[in-house]
């Protein structure tokens, strides 16, 4: 009966992070959506993608539309570091998540770590990787090379298929129902104030369970599939976003599992990387509707985001001197929030909304 709590739980954890997307959408998608239209260099380009996917809270979602905008006619030079900010905009979900320990401030310190250490690594990435694809272009050069060879003019929309959206979509949708009934714009705050609120609950009761349940055998295998190795990590965090196609999720589950003290933050690292590289599928099967020369541009920019991560994780894991600053940034990250909780609060709103729009009104001043 505990396994069946912790699978029900699990559940209603998945549904808050779905409310909460649909809280942000309802609240702000317009005017994220719209930011778009400003994308008029590869920089502002980067700050967009980070705030349309922290605002809309699904880097699924966006790379989505990025997909079909470059085969509206955007070009590559500007959705490629787009969809390098979508990137670093989906890492906010496993940070509101981790405020389900608060309570307690060694297990806060523990999740707060594990959340952020995505967020280090995917700012990391980008810091490392854009500087080289201005220069030289290669993920555009890559990316076309195969899309010209894999894409035929045929068309088979696989965006359908998420296994995420099927089971908790009917329960999202009654909740939302629900919230309707306020006026607009205020059910989405709702939404996400219930989202926030309903995550508090679970990542308390899911603790206490996974305390109990997770000893003996049930722990040994847990550390087989995940914490074995870097490698192991990267493959388990890959075939569940793959199943679930959002990072966000992925995420989501393996920070209460850290701050409870199962996974250490070196083992939860190269998890959360194994979900970018998951959840880069979502727009790889959003490319696959279009049909003509435009289906080869789709499929392209779907090819760079995933070539971005795979690359990004080579590129950081093969050399020392850059692999443990995720690591490093993220435990230094938690010391200060535990020293001080609204600590929490000016990040969250400093590193994926107010540094991003600040730089965008410093880059459209030249």
């Amino acid at each position: 009966m505990s396994w069946v709590a912790v699978v029900l739980l699990v559940y209603l954890l998945l549904v808050a992070v779905g409310v909460i997307s649909n809280g942000f959408k309802l609240a702000t998608a317009e005017h994220a959506l719209t930011l778009f239209e400003f994308a008029s260099n590869p920089i502002i380009a980067l700050i967009i993608g980070i705030i349309a996917t922290a605002s809309i809270q699904s880097s699924s979602t966006v790379t989505s539309v990025i997909v079909g905008l470059v085969a509206g006619g955007m070009p590559l030079n500007i959705a490629i570091p787009m969809v390098m900010g979508a990137n670093i905009g989906t890492s906010l979900t496993s940070t509101l998540v981790s405020l389900g320990h608060i309570e307690d401030g060694v297990e806060f310190k523990r999740a707060f770590s594990a959340a952020t250490v995505h967020d280090c690594f995917n700012i990391l990435a980008v810091l490392v990787v854009l500087p080289i694809e201005l220069l030289f272009h290669p993920l555009e050069n890559l990316a076309g090379y195969f899309s010209t060879f894999i894409r035929s003019g045929s068309a088979v929309d696989f965006s359908s298929f998420n296994l995420l959206d099927s089971s908790t979509k009917p329960t999202i949708s009654a909740i939302g129902w629900v919230f309707s009934t306020f006026p607009n714009i205020w059910d989405g705050v709702l939404m996400i104030i219930f989202g926030i609120f309903l995550i508090l609950l679970v990542i308390r009761s899911i603790g206490k369970l996974l305390k109990r349940l997770m000893v003996g055998r049930s722990l040994e295998i847990m550390q087989r599939t995940v914490g074995r190795g870097p490698l192991s990590g990267i493959f388990a965090g890959s075939v569940i976003t793959v199943m679930v196609q959002s990072s966000s999720t992925t995420t989501a589950l393996i920070v209460p599992m850290a701050g409870s003290g199962i996974f250490s933050i070196e083992q939860v690292y190269p998890f959360t990387l194994g979900g970018n590289l998951g959840t880069t599928v979502t727009a790889i099967l959003a490319s696959m509707a279009f049909t003509g020369p435009v289906a080869i541009l789709a499929f392209q920019i779907a090819l760079v985001h995933f070539f971005f991560n795979f690359f990004a994780i080579i590129i950081i894991f093969s050399l020392p001197f850059l692999r443990g600053i995720p690591v490093f940034l993220s435990e230094h990250l938690a010391k200060l929030s535990q020293q001080n909780r609204l600590f929490v609060l000016a990040y969250i709103l400093g590193v994926f909304f107010v540094a991003p729009l600040i730089l965008i009104a410093i880059a459209r001043m030249f």
